[in-house]
């Protein structure tokens, strides 16, 4: 048989050449560009206790996401500072910046304080706009000062641990409702705090298999069949949450009941696939990541949002 062309064997080798060092690179990974998406996604959540969403409320929801991605990226990245020595002990944060030296400690301050007059400029400059009241920004600040007792010592702390992390979420929630100047929908902060729990606890599962409980000393407190428990318990409490939510919610009025029963069985599925992919196929390193990446899971989220979307449009075009 003809052949046309070198042979497998007679081509060259391809090698893979690393990209070379970048500071502006090395310092952008360490606020995890990657993670803001939490901020997009859960801050404006707030503005569902609005009853007709104006442009004073989508500009202060903005005001807000932008206010706690810059407050998330510094507690990002003074944890990195502050576990950079237990960072090179675990397979993978071995090779964030800090731990592995490409970024010096008094570079990665010095952008810490970069990040601080930043913030501070954003919430002076919604306050002095009237974009929001200055005494509606006090999520921020809890959020910052609670990541500071985290990262002293509250991270070391069992259930503690996993516990302050959810309630910066519910914190983001109410940051959002507060900067629109709307009520904060009180079971939607429920469900978004019980929601997030599983999917911490699901990647501290993750770490007691892969990483040990030298890299994350908390992890002593916990073992495998414990962390499945809190994860059905988390899973229970979210699922009912998120009904009462719907079922009281302003946007669906009277149709808030029919809502639910027509939406909840996609919203179970979406709690139940997640723990699939813990349980049985071994995920939950990165939530997020898995969550994305799974086919089954984003086509379930899609059916879902079109119901959710389509009841909402049908309530509108009813009343």
């Amino acid at each position: 048989m003809a052949t046309y062309g070198p042979t497998l064997a007679q081509q060259p080798a391809r090698t893979q050449q690393a990209r070379p060092p970048s500071l502006l690179r090395d310092l952008t990974s360490l606020v995890r560009p990657g993670q803001w998406s939490k901020n997009l996604v859960v801050v404006p959540l707030g503005l569902l206790g609005a009853e007709r969403p104006a442009g004073r409320l989508l500009g202060g929801a903005v005001a807000a996401v932008i206010a706690f991605t810059l407050a998330s990226a510094l507690v990002y990245l003074v944890n990195d500072i502050s576990d950079r020595d237990r960072d090179r002990s675990h397979p993978q944060k071995r090779n964030r910046p800090i731990a592995a030296g490409r970024v010096k400690v008094a570079a990665a301050v010095t952008f810490a304080a970069v990040l601080v007059v930043l913030l501070a400029a954003a919430v002076t400059g919604c306050a002095l706009l009237d974009v929001a009241p200055a005494g509606a920004w006090w999520p921020v600040l809890a959020y910052l000062a609670l990541n500071v007792a985290y990262s002293r010592g509250l991270k070391h702390v069992p259930l503690l641990d996993v516990f302050i992390v959810a309630l910066g979420f519910v914190l983001r929630l109410v940051q959002g409702a507060l900067a629109a100047s709307s009520p904060v929908p009180d079971w939607l902060a429920l469900c978004v705090f019980s929601l997030c729990l599983m999917l911490i606890l699901g990647k501290r599962r993750h770490e007691m298999s892969v990483g040990g409980v030298l890299h994350r000393p908390a992890l002593r407190g916990y073992t495998v069949g414990f962390l499945d428990q809190l994860l059905v318990f988390a899973a229970v409490l979210t699922a009912i949450a998120y009904v009462l939510q719907v079922q009281n919610s302003a946007v669906f009025g009277a149709h808030g009941t029919a809502v639910a029963m027509l939406t909840a069985p996609f919203a179970l599925f979406g709690l139940a696939r997640y723990l699939q992919l813990l349980v049985v196929d071994s995920g939950g390193g990165n939530p997020s990541r898995a969550l994305f990446k799974d086919r089954v899971t984003v086509s379930n989220a899609l059916v879902w949002s079109c119901l959710v979307g389509g009841s909402a449009l049908f309530v509108h075009t009813a009343s």
